[in-house]
This record gives structure tokens, C-alpha cells and sequence, in this order.
């Protein structure tokens, strides 16, 4: 009997692993275009504009989602509510320092090598967290990682620039909010936390006009207005991936395709503005990368080993 039921199991597991790692790189190619959309719409409807735009659109998608699931706004309301309200406003303090190092000219390709950096910090905050052990070949390979921040972030380099500096910071509240959603996967579902996601970012956007004003208009016209819709969209339906496949396959095993935004940039950024990262920005994005599939990999040895030891 136990044989049996061990070979029943092991393909759900595949199968659950499998349909996680086709939702995460969905979403995150969705990301990418995006990102490029509101990166070309930041000229005519600003930082503010560009998040209550989203926030609208977002939250329309998803209320079109639970009507079509049959939930209905009822089916949207938090368990947890209280996480997920944090975790909605912290990202949106992701969402505007990513917004303005756009705004000002910074290349997705360049922005998304800093974000590389979020599944070392991951390592760093599932210790007080989750309570997670990190032996020595991981804090080693995390403060290569670092080093390979330092690369890109060399004096007089192309990432020599103050707002790297604040998306560092909200790279970290990124890993953050990425530990918070497979919390708040067990109590809220993939819709309820992608609604109220979308939905902080109406307040928050209005909040922050006073400050960005459009430079064009916040109401725009025409083809931008589409873009605002596709980005609105678009995020939404992400970002519920995301939680969808946080919830139903281990972080060990998505935890790769957060870098695959930064192949996605290099092509749209090239034909969109002719954007091309600096030698640096590739050699340091490169090491971050290269130690964060480092520690992947002591995860997955190490779950293995818990793994055998429980079966003994």
C-alpha cells in the first residue's frame, strides 16, 4: 500500500510543479510588456497618473474575473486581511520607485538587473520569516551576490545613479511582499489578493498627484489610453498567476523565472527605445544571477535531505 500510494502522489507533485512553472513564466512575460507599457505611457500621465490608472483598470479585470467565476465582489473580500492590506501598500511604494527611475530614463533591462537582487534578499528574510536555516555555502554565495550588486553599481558606471539607490529599497520590500503572498496563500485566494492589490493603487495614486502631476494630462486619449488599459490588465492578470502559482508549487522551483524579466527587456527595450545595457550592468547582473540559482540549489539539497530523513 504505501509503495502505491507514493507513486499516486509523485505525479500530482510533478503535475503541480509543472502548471506552477507554466503560470509563474507566463506571468512574468505578461510583466515585462507591462512594464514597457507603462514605461512609454510615464511621459504623458506621470507617476500618479500611471498607478491610479492601473489601480482602475486592475481592479476592473479582477471584478470581471470573480464575476465570471461566479464569486462575485462577495468572493473578493480578505480572510486575512489585515496582511493583505500591507502587502497591497507596500507594493505600491514598489510600483512608484520603479514608476520614477522609469520616468527619469532608466532602461527596463537596467532596472530589472537591480531587481535580480530580490531572491538573495528572499534568503536573507526567510530566516526571521519562516525561520528558515542558511548554512555557510549560502551565506556565501548571498554575499557574492552582493558583490555582483557592487559590479553594476561600480562609480562612473551606467547604474551609477541615485534612484538605484531607492530601488534597492523597494526591491527589498519586493522580496518581502513575494514571502507574504505564499503566507497569504494559505488563508486568501490567488483573486482576493491581486483585487486588493489593484485597488490600493487608486488611493495611493491619488495621494501622490499634488506631488507628480501629469505632464500631459491624466486623462489621456486615444492610443495611450489603450496602453493604460493593457497595463492595467495586463498586471492584474499577472500578479494573480503569481499567487495561483506560489500557492500550488514550491518557491525552490519558481524562484528561477524571477529573472527572466531581464531577457524579456532586452529585446523590447532595444526595438522600443534602442535601450542596451552597459558591459557592468551584464557582468554584475550576471554574478547576482549566478548566486541566487546557487542558493536555489542548496534549498532544493537541503529539502531533499529533510525529505529522506522523514521517510526514514
Amino acid at each position: 500500500m504505501p509503495d502505491t500510494m507514493a507513486t499516486t502522489a509523485a505525479p500530482k507533485r510533478l503535475d503541480n510543479a509543472a502548471r506552477g512553472i507554466l503560470l509563474v513564466a507566463l506571468g512574468y512575460a505578461i510583466i515585462a510588456c507591462a512594464d514597457a507599457a507603462v514605461k512609454w505611457a510615464l511621459p504623458e500621465v506621470g507617476i500618479a497618473g500611471a498607478m491610479l490608472w492601473r489601480g482602475v483598470f486592475g481592479a476592473m479585470t479582477m471584478a470581471a474575473v470573480a464575476r465570471m467565476q461566479g464569486t462575485g465582489l462577495s468572493g473578493l473580500m480578505p480572510v486575512n486581511g489585515r496582511l493583505v492590506a500591507t502587502r497591497s501598500l507596500l507594493h505600491c511604494v514598489v510600483s512608484g520607485a520603479f514608476y520614477a527611475a522609469w520616468f527619469l530614463g532608466m532602461p527596463l533591462a537596467d532596472s530589472y538587473a537591480v531587481s535580480s537582487v530580490s531572491p538573495l534578499v528572499m534568503t536573507l528574510l526567510a530566516i526571521p520569516l519562516l525561520g528558515e536555516q542558511v548554512g555557510w555555502r549560502r551565506w556565501t554565495s548571498t554575499l557574492v551576490g552582493f558583490g555582483g550588486v557592487l559590479v553594476m553599481l561600480q562609480p562612473g558606471g551606467a547604474l551609477w545613479r541615485w534612484e538605484v539607490g531607492v530601488m534597492l529599497v523597494a526591491v527589498a520590500l519586493m522580496a518581502l511582499t513575494r514571502l507574504w503572498t505564499r503566507v497569504l496563500g494559505r488563508t486568501d485566494t490567488p483573486a482576493t489578493i491581486t483585487f486588493w492589490l489593484m485597488v490600493a493603487h487608486i488611493p495611493v495614486g491619488l495621494v501622490l498627484l499634488p506631488l507628480f502631476p501629469p505632464p500631459v494630462s491624466l486623462f489621456p486619449s486615444g492610443d495611450t489610453m489603450l496602453v493604460l488599459a493593457a497595463l492595467g490588465c495586463g498586471n492584474a492578470m499577472a500578479h494573480m498567476l503569481f499567487a495561483r502559482a506560489f500557492a500550488i508549487a514550491p518557491v525552490s522551483v519558481l524562484a528561477p523565472f524571477e529573472y527572466s524579466p531581464l531577457i524579456w527587456s532586452l529585446p523590447i527595450g532595444l526595438m522600443i527605445w534602442g535601450d542596451w545595457p552597459a558591459p557592468s550592468t551584464f557582468a554584475g547582473a550576471g554574478i547576482v544571477i549566478a548566486a541566487g540559482l546557487y542558493n536555489l540549489h542548496r534549498e532544493r539539497l537541503r529539502a531533499r535531505q529533510s525529505r529522506l530523513g522523514e521517510g526514514r
